[in-house]
């Protein structure tokens, strides 16, 4: 049988345990005179994975969640999520203690004006929360007469008795052959587009940031090879690096001290003390630079300035080399993909398997690839009514048989030097439904929709973004997340500053890998969505076109299952791009599986009306 390395079925929330959780931490705010304290799902970095030490947020409510907040007060307690949580959280926490509000609809700020008063203390931990949260956090506090305390060290903490040590996970070095350019080159970039600013020096707070620009890459954080630490570049001269010793051998120190001054996390106060003494400018990441490092600079005379950190978009733009790298990681990916399908259509009509049984052998698959360095995120595989919980993770506890007559959603990636990749597939078990066929046909076509775009130079997600809810618009249905994230080049699997969402601004540069996910889910039913990956590239000449045009190139190999679509609903022009894709997919993958899943393949490519 298949198994699985690099993810756990193992339920961790302790929902019994929340009460008491709850109650060790009121009694210790009341000791430091809070009345009231908000904990984010977050690190000293704002990362969306975070290691088991900072998951904060999942100890005190057993909501496991990438996003959410809690405030707790003496008598009550509330915990914000997003649409894609909406009904994981029901299924965490306990509603005795928490109640559930929504994150973007009604976020925290609008609840504390409701129901904090004047004179009240809610304490904040600076680390966890950028300046312009802290900022909406005091702005609502005053709003009702009370006040935003930072506390140090984090009360949480204190009561958080088998809280994991913090992680030291080796950093290791990777290889140009990789990443396309050395680090020395990449630095000299940073530090002349930096040039262009009025501040003194770049704090670079993202860790993404820290392991692109010093081509470094680590074992700190699950599925994202991340090493956490800080960097501080001068305008002129040797930047800092801030990582804990323990973490490099003599041959990674011996190169990295080639490019930078290495220090020990514990000398950024002291530096940033140093800097805001003399008087200097600090450029901080609006989206990433914790409120505790603007304190520790103007606390000392110093001046924040924020802003974009530069490495953002370098880093989002890939050259040559890593798309290369991403093209060769799909192609690898799309073989075990096809085989893991070609499996599950064999296997999933005796009735026998497991959502757990279908996670374990497409990482087995991609696991024979013999490269595999991790999975990407832990696998979504959602049977039936699974399926339309967005974010669902199995469990050995929530773990359901894959039954006939069902859809099964799999959302999985791979982490692979040369490449991320993240892939979603969803397919039919038996006999789908006239109602699973026309959803499921909505969605293919949003989706279709976006891969097909040209657009000018300049446009943003969220101009593209109502191309994937068209057709699901005109029938009233929608769905309750963006349509695309950036993906990193070995790196996280979501990416910014790109996205394809209601909320996108940022502009698609060619170069840019961006996914293309739209969905549907029917609650307590079924959930549908289909994801590739696309690079942005420049599009095939126009005749007569007076603007640079872009476009995309799908990078995602794995056929989408032809059961599920109702042809009828599609026009000449989308079938054909679908008949391409599939034809593209069966002459790049037949020759790299074997025959028995050649003739599988083969089989489900077909055009359409054959």
């Amino acid at each position: 049988m298949f198994e699985a390395r690099f993810q756990s079925f193992e339920d961790t929330t302790a929902r019994a345990a929340i009460a008491g959780r709850v109650a060790a931490l009121r009694a210790e705010l009341r000791r430091r005179g809070l009345d009231a304290f908000i904990v984010p799902r977050a690190d000293r970095h704002q990362n969306e994975y975070v290691p088991p030490s900072e998951e904060r947020l999942a100890w005190l409510t057993g909501f496991s969640g990438s996003a959410g907040i809690a405030i707790v007060l003496a008598d009550r307690a509330v915990l914000f999520v997003d649409g894609r949580y909406s009904l994981q959280v029901r299924e965490q926490t306990d509603p005795a203690v928490f109640a559930i509000d929504h994150l973007i609809d009604r976020p925290p700020e609008t609840w504390i004006e409701a129901n904090l008063g004047a004179g009240q203390k809610l304490g904040y931990d600076p680390w966890l929360h950028t300046v312009e949260a802290a900022e909406k956090l005091a702005k609502a506090c005053a709003a009702v007469g009370a006040n935003l305390v930072p506390t140090e060290p984090n009360p949480l903490d204190a009561v958080w008795d088998d809280r994991p040590a913090p992680p030291l996970g080796a950093v290791t070095l990777h290889d140009e052959r990789f990443a396309g350019e050395s680090a020395a080159a990449k630095l000299q970039r940073i530090q002349t587009e930096f040039a262009k600013s009025r501040a003194d020096a770049l704090v670079i707070s993202d860790p993404h940031a820290v392991a692109w620009a010093f081509n470094i890459r680590g074992a700190d954080v699950a599925h994202t090879p991340l090493p956490l630490g800080f960097s501080v570049m001068p305008k002129e001269g040797r930047a800092s690096l801030y990582l804990d010793g323990r973490k490099l051998d003599n041959a990674v120190r011996d190169r990295l001290e080639q490019l930078a001054d290495v220090h020990e996390p514990a000398a950024l106060a002291r530096d940033l003390t140093a800097l805001g003494t003399a008087g200097r400018t600090l450029q901080l990441d609006q989206a990433t630079a914790a409120d505790a490092l603007a304190r520790a600079v103007t606390a000392a005379g110093g001046k924040v300035a924020r802003g974009t950190d530069p490495i953002v978009l370098m880093k989002a733009v890939k050259n040559a080399v890593e798309i290369e790298g991403a093209r060769a990681a799909h192609r690898r990916d799309g073989a075990a993909m096809a085989r893991f399908l070609a499996w599950f259509d064999r296997e999933a009509p005796h009735g026998s398997l497991t959502e757990i049984d279908a996670v374990a052998a497409l990482e087995s698959f991609r696991r024979d690839t013999r490269v595999l360095k991790d999975v990407s995120f832990p696998t979504i595989a959602g049977a039936g009514p699974n399926g339309a919980i967005v974010h669902y993770r199995v469990t050995r506890g929530s773990n359901r048989r894959i039954g006939l007559g069902e859809l099964f959603l799999i959302d999985s990636g791979a982490q692979y030097e040369d490449g991320t990749t993240d892939v979603t597939r969803t397919i039919a078990v038996g006999t789908p439904t006239d109602e699973m066929r026309a959803r499921f046909t909505r969605v293919l076509k949003g989706h279709i929709a976006i891969a097909r775009a040209v657009f000018p130079a300049g446009t943003s997600g969220a101009q593209l973004d109502s191309l994937a809810r068209q057709y699901l618009w005109q029938a009233g249905l929608d769905f309750d997340h963006g349509t695309g994230h950036g993906v990193g080049s070995y790196l996280s699997v979501h990416e910014g500053p790109a996205r394809i969402s209601k909320l996108g601004t940022a502009a698609l540069k060619r170069g840019m890998l961006i996914s293309n996910e739209p969905g549907y889910y029917r609650t307590g039913a079924y959930g549908i969505r289909i994801e590739n990956l696309l690079l942005v590239t420049a599009a095939p000449p126009i005749a007569g076109a007076e603007k640079e045009l872009n476009a995309f190139e799908t990078l995602t190999l794995a056929p989408i299952d032809r059961r599920v679509i109702a042809p009828e609903l599609m026009s000449t022009e989308e079938i054909s791009w679908l008949d391409e894709y599939h034809a593209r997919v069966a002459a790049t993958l037949a020759p790299l599986v074997e025959p028995q899943t050649r003739t599988w393949l083969e089989g489900v490519t077909r055009p359409l009306g054959a």
